[in-house]
């Protein structure tokens, strides 16, 4: 007999592993094959190179007609060397060049080559980066250090060997700029095309925001064009690092897919993996808190879908956690999961502060379970909730003012938002915020009525971002950065930090820093639900309550993907300060205003 939860677990397993799209093969291709291939779920698309940063040819011209590869190509070799950009080298003497296509890509390296000066094929180092001190950077995958790359969760730094007169395609990793180097001395190669592969999601942006400040415009569509790079065969941290499922980081994202794609399978296909992957009695990525936000992400998935087939297919693993969390809880309301608290990296310095923002995430997802339990139609599990809630509230911690604690302490209803807001989360501004938490600081603001300085801030923190040449949202960042430092897409001149090798910490020094990271897309979300005011009150977005808060801004418009429709909005303030908005719901939406 199966034990408790593992029949469950099978079946989500199962559910994952045959979720094969139909696909034609040739008629060679037998019933042998049956089960045994898969359609590639994402598109593919190749950019040429923007601009040429750099080029180093030892003062001799050992590299010349670079600008064809910023020509569109067609992916076909051509015998000779026309019309090719030509890389030699010489005894002593080797050509590099570095590339820059523009805005981070999630993929690889197309070579088209023509010929070389040898039969043989010719080696070349590869290398990938988010940002210009990285690809000219050593890697060193002993240790994480400060100004060092790691090769780690992808490779970034190939030596490989080239045809010639041929194509090849490398990498798997998220960047947006390739360095090429000649390694082969007294040899010449000729490359017709150095194009980016994007390997994505082919998928509409269906939500959408626009204002009369292009600065927050812009910041909504990198946040969502962020996520959507994380978006691949499941629902990513990073493209560059880790590569994983993490169920922490996924709430912001989830947030950010609600906004602008609507449903999608990358969530419900990663929440199966990640029970799949983390069955009970264990914790989601070993981390008790970030099984508090797999019932959060539940929550919020079905208020926007209501796919109650779908929560039910999970009803064993959410009521299981509940009975696990239940049994870590004393009466004194003291937790005793005896693994480490954790909310994010930034924060983990302030222990107290952690502890106090670890329970009232508990409380919060307490919350949220209590729902799903009334949905699944679960009257035990709903008191079980409530008690728990009872015990946790027994033991309040002081947010030791720490940013994270106070902002889930308000959340959660333990602490009045204005407090929190007063006394620790809008103090000093963007100072000590963090691109993960940052979302639930917003959040918090939002609640108590802060609107305007959480715009100031997103304009200040994830628009600091924006200023150092980001195209996508940071693992983490600080506005202390800047300082003096030069932007990513540049050269570091003499005198000046290097944005991205000169900083991070914990799990990201230097150039391990991931500067595509899901869990920083939390603005486009917040600006979704609160400038444009939509907030969803019943499953399946059945019911959404319209109430703006435009700040500074003199009108702001916008969609917002539902089951039944996309929803759109435009919002204008007169010179009163007096707000009229239009509404384009779709049939079958009730629409609340304030």
């Amino acid at each position: 007999m199966l034990p408790k939860f593992a029949a469950a677990i099978l079946l989500l397993t199962l559910a994952t592993a045959v979720q094969n799209t139909a696909l034609a093969l040739p008629p060679v291709f037998g019933p042998e094959y049956d089960g045994k291939t898969q359609k590639d779920t994402l598109a593919r698309a190749l950019i040429s190179p923007q601009r040429i940063v750099w080029k180093n040819d030892g003062g001799e011209k050992l590299v010349a007609n670079e600008a064809v590869l910023l020509r569109r190509g067609d992916s076909q070799s051509v015998l000779g060397r026309r019309n090719m950009c030509v890389m030699k080298s010489t005894g002593t003497k080797t050509a590099s060049i570095l590339l820059d296509y523009g805005r981070e890509i999630h993929g690889g390296l197309q070579l088209v080559m023509g010929s070389s000066a040898r039969r043989e094929p010719s080696l070349v180092r590869i290398r990938f980066g988010e940002s210009v001190g990285e690809c000219n950077s050593e890697t060193n995958n002993s240790e994480w250090m400060v100004g060092r790359s790691t090769d780690d969760h992808a490779k970034r730094d190939i030596v490989m060997e080239i045809p010639r007169d041929g194509m090849i395609e490398i990498g798997n990793t998220g960047f947006r700029f390739v360095r090429i180097d000649l390694l082969q001395k007294n040899t010449a190669i000729h490359i017709k095309e150095a194009r980016a592969i994007l390997r994505y999601r082919d998928i509409p942006y269906l939500g959408s925001f626009k204002s009369s400040d292009p600065r927050l415009d812009q910041i909504w569509l990198t946040g969502a064009y962020t996520v959507h790079l994380n978006m691949q065969e499941y629902l990513w941290d990073g493209i560059k690092r880790d590569r994983l499922v993490w169920l922490g980081d996924m709430h912001p994202e989830v947030s950010s897919i609600r906004a602008v794609f609507g449903d999608n399978e990358t969530v419900p296909k990663s929440l199966d993996l990640a029970c799949a992957q983390f069955p009970l009695p264990g914790w989601m990525n070993k981390i008790p808190t970030y099984s508090l936000w797999y019932l959060i992400i539940h929550h919020d998935w079905y208020m926007q879908n209501g796919d109650l087939a779908f929560m039910q297919k999970h009803r064993s693993y959410i009521l299981g956690l509940i009975d696990q969390i239940d049994r870590h809880i004393d009466e004194n309301g003291i937790e005793k999961t005896k693994t480490r608290e954790f909310l994010d990296w930034p924060s983990s310095p302030n222990a107290e502060g952690v502890k106090a923002g670890c329970r009232a995430l508990m409380v919060w997802a307490m919350q949220h379970a209590a729902k799903l339990c009334a949905w699944l139609d679960e009257p035990e599990y709903i008191k079980k909730t409530g008690a728990i809630t009872t015990r946790l509230n027994r033991s309040i911690k002081d947010h030791n003012n720490l940013k994270q604690a106070a902002a889930l302490m308000a959340l959660a209803g333990i602490l009045p938002p204005e407090k929190a807001c007063d006394e620790v989360v809008s103090v000093g501004g963007p100072k000590n915020f963090s691109t993960f938490y940052g979302y639930y600081m917003l959040e918090a603001q939002a609640l108590a009525g802060q609107h305007r300085q959480a715009i100031d801030i997103i304009r200040a923190y994830w628009g600091g971002m924006l200023d150092m040449g980001a195209t996508t949202f940071w693992e983490d960042f600080d506005l202390e950065w800047t300082k003096n430092a030069a932007r990513l897409d540049e050269l570091t001149p003499p005198g000046k930090k290097d944005i991205h090798g000169d900083f991070g910490a914990y799990c990201y020094p230097g150039y391990r820093h991931s500067f595509c990271h899901g869990w920083a897309s939390g603005p486009t979300a917040w600006m979704s639900a609160h400038i444009l005011g939509i907030q969803v009150l019943e499953p399946g977005c059945k019911t959404i309550k319209i109430a703006p808060h435009l700040g500074d801004l003199d009108w702001a418009e916008g969609a917002y993907p539902t089951p039944l429709g996309v929803l759109k909005v435009r919002h204008e303030k007169d010179a009163s300060g007096k707000i009229t908005t239009t509404i384009d719901a779709p049939a079958g939406i009730k629409i609340v205003r304030p």
